[in-house]
């Protein structure tokens, strides 16, 4: 990630530690024969790459680099159980970021139960985090869910309205077709792992030549496509560039696509290829703001079917308005830095102490 990281945030520097993701699936593989945590994520299968291989392959180097530039918190995702024990090895508290809805508890726990001893052959105890910085509206969130009491809500945006993420410098994106004669516009894009020619082709045939105006992503597609009169190809961008002017959106259910369509505004048709995804799209669904398909042929026509109604359009928008309530990011960070320089944590005691909370709160953040 270092290369892309390097244009997005040009002064923030990238301590690489740990092995690529082809090492660490090979070595789940070999840990679990048959398992297949990215395409089938099974609870045993993500929580050995979560919580057990990644954990192995990388804690040491991640310990080592982290020591060398000190730092005051560590902020993890909530997936990633490398931070949490890096943190508890440096004696620095640590806080969770969430990327879409809640993770199930059905894949918490296994990931949990698997990393403790992790813990215990260093000498160190797990300790709650002191933050829980998530950008989930709660519509989006499974029914019945509550925040926990250390969560930090906050909305994806870097102005004064919900904007997905921009680039430094953004310029506006360029014109792709005609202004005149206007059709639908339709964003197709697989996201980062997903990504596959076949794949697209498949939902773009599906498509109504004569319907729909295509802007499709190829970031991590090798091979070239050529432009059609109705379909533009381009390299992943900022995702405000990619959606503006943009009136429905086909993806992978990747968190980053749903939460941003979420935050503009735009229904979205779903076709989950693996990971979080089926949860993503599944509650987007639940939502009213999606239709989720099972095959790439069914896109084109639920498209159609959704272009010919107002109802996804109407939840879109609602779900737009909920997300404008939310703090800024820039708010939930001082908010964390506020909570970091006046917890008074087990943290403040050395690294490995722990009060009977830490426990729950690490089950509770699940990282």
């Amino acid at each position: 990630m270092r290369d892309a990281l390097s244009v997005e945030l040009p002064t923030v520097p990238v301590l690489a530690a740990g092995p690529m993701p082809g090492e660490l699936f090979a070595e789940v593989g070999r840990r679990i024969p048959g398992s297949d945590p990215a395409n089938r994520p099974e609870p045993a299968a993500v929580a050995e790459f979560f919580a057990g291989t990644r954990v192995d392959l990388t804690i040491d180097d991640a310990v080592r680099v982290a020591t060398d530039w000190a730092p005051d918190v560590i902020v993890a995702d909530a997936v990633d159980l490398v931070g949490p024990l890096v943190a508890a090895q440096l004696g620095v508290p640590y806080a969770v970021v969430a990327f879409g809805p809640e993770v199930p508890e059905v894949f918490r726990q296994p990931m949990t139960d698997l990393v403790l001893p992790r813990y215990e052959r260093r000498g160190l105890l797990p300790a709650p985090p002191v933050a829980l910085l998530d950008p989930t509206p709660v519509t989006l969130q499974a029914p019945g869910w509550t925040p926990s009491p250390i969560t930090i809500p906050f909305r994806s945006e870097p102005h004064s309205r919900p904007e997905p993420h921009s680039g430094p410098g953004a310029a506006a994106a360029p014109v792709l077709f005609p202004v005149a004669d206007r059709r639908p516009r339709v964003l197709v894009t697989l996201g980062t792992v997903f990504g596959d020619a076949a794949l697209l082709r498949a939902i773009l045939d599906g498509f109504h030549p004569d319907e729909v105006d295509v802007v499709a992503t190829v970031g991590v597609i090798g091979e070239p496509l050529a432009d059609t009169e109705h379909v533009r190809f381009v390299p992943f961008r900022p995702m405000r560039d990619l959606l503006d002017g943009v009136d429905l959106v086909v993806s992978a259910a990747g968190a980053g696509t749903v939460l941003a369509a979420a935050t503009v505004g735009i229904p979205m048709v779903l076709l989950p290829q693996g990971a979080d995804q089926f949860i993503n799209a599944a509650r987007a669904a639940a939502a009213g703001t999606a239709v989720v398909v099972d095959e790439p042929g069914a896109v084109g026509p639920a498209v159609h079917r959704m272009l010919a109604g107002r109802d996804h359009f109407d939840a879109a928008r609602r779900l737009s308005a909920e997300t404008r309530q939310r703090p800024s990011a820039a708010e939930a960070v001082r908010a964390l830095v506020d909570r970091v320089l006046q917890a008074e944590t087990p943290h403040q005691a050395g690294p490995g102490h722990l009060t009977d909370s830490g426990h729950q709160g690490a089950e509770r953040a699940g990282a």
